[in-house]
């Protein structure tokens, strides 16, 4: 069953809709571009199974084309879907049923993580916004974790990815030039001073892990995990190659990769900040 919401969109939203129609099956793929990103992805999943158990019920925010909708299958949940665009919830249907697990999702909804209201209350046992959906609610994002905090059972989880502005610039470093020279020093000064990144065609907000736990403070939950997407995994990629060549050497790495985002000093260095809070 897939429900669609009205087209009452303010700004910021029609364009973030705009942004993953456009890109539609590429969704997929982005998360495999290159190993870098494969880390990125697997550690994504270890963080899930950390944080969501079996028998779950889930409400998958900004669940995109799929790939963790299909991981909480795995894991047992039972999934409701949303997603600002359309277009993502069709390659989710579609990427889903492929992989075998059409039965796990119940419902597809369109909406904005800032407005739930097509959810009620204590409804579900975690909320999952992985991806990024919290960067692109901009000023609204204590909205948008008020939200997620209203549909989840007492004792429920949170369980969200942010692209973090630190391991985002290591990330980018080659095009920072490139950068610098298509909007001016003043307005990329401006993006590594806040984060903000409504300058470009990709519209987010990139968060330090500080700013994260400033705007938790206010909230009757409290954090049970953290994690960057990436720690190690981002410095030499032909280094990187050389490990991925050798199994054993590969799932070793994975494991310290694992161990070392965790590190309170690691958690601003990944492309994405992993966070997970229990609600009160």
């Amino acid at each position: 069953m897939q429900e669609h919401a009205g087209d009452d969109w303010d700004a910021t939203a029609q364009r973030v809709r705009e942004h993953f129609d456009r890109l539609g099956e590429l969704e997929w793929d982005r998360l495999e571009q290159d190993l870098r990103s494969q880390v990125s992805l697997e550690m994504h999943r270890r963080f899930l199974r950390r944080t969501i158990s079996h028998g779950s019920t889930v409400l998958d925010v900004g669940a995109g084309a799929g790939r963790f909708t299909i991981e909480l299958a795995r894991l047992g949940a039972s999934v409701e879907v949303t997603d600002v665009s359309a277009v993502q919830l069709e390659v989710n249907a579609r990427r889903v049923e492929a992989a075998g697990f059409a039965d796990a999702v119940s419902r597809r909804t369109v909406a904005d993580i800032r407005d739930l209201g097509a959810f009620e209350s204590g409804s579900f046992d975690a909320v999952v916004a992985y991806g990024g959906p919290l960067s692109y609610a901009f000023d609204d994002v204590g909205k948008a974790i008020s939200e997620m905090l209203r549909v989840v059972k007492p004792r429920g989880r949170i369980v969200a990815s942010v692209m973090s502005l630190l391991g985002s610039l290591r990330y980018f470093l080659p095009s920072v030039v490139g950068d610098i020279e298509a909007i001016g020093l003043d307005a990329f000064a401006r993006l590594v001073q806040t984060g903000d990144q409504r300058h470009s065609p990709h519209q987010c907000h990139m968060f330090r892990w500080s700013e994260i736990a400033a705007l938790l403070e206010p909230y009757a939950c409290s954090t049970i995990d953290a994690s960057a997407s990436n720690c190690m995994s981002l410095g030499d990629p032909d280094a990187l190659a050389a490990l991925q060549r050798d199994e054993g050497r590969w799932q070793t790495f994975l494991d310290w990769e694992e161990s070392m985002c965790r590190e309170p000093g690691a958690l601003d260095g990944g492309t994405h900040i992993l966070i997970a809070v229990e609600a009160a």
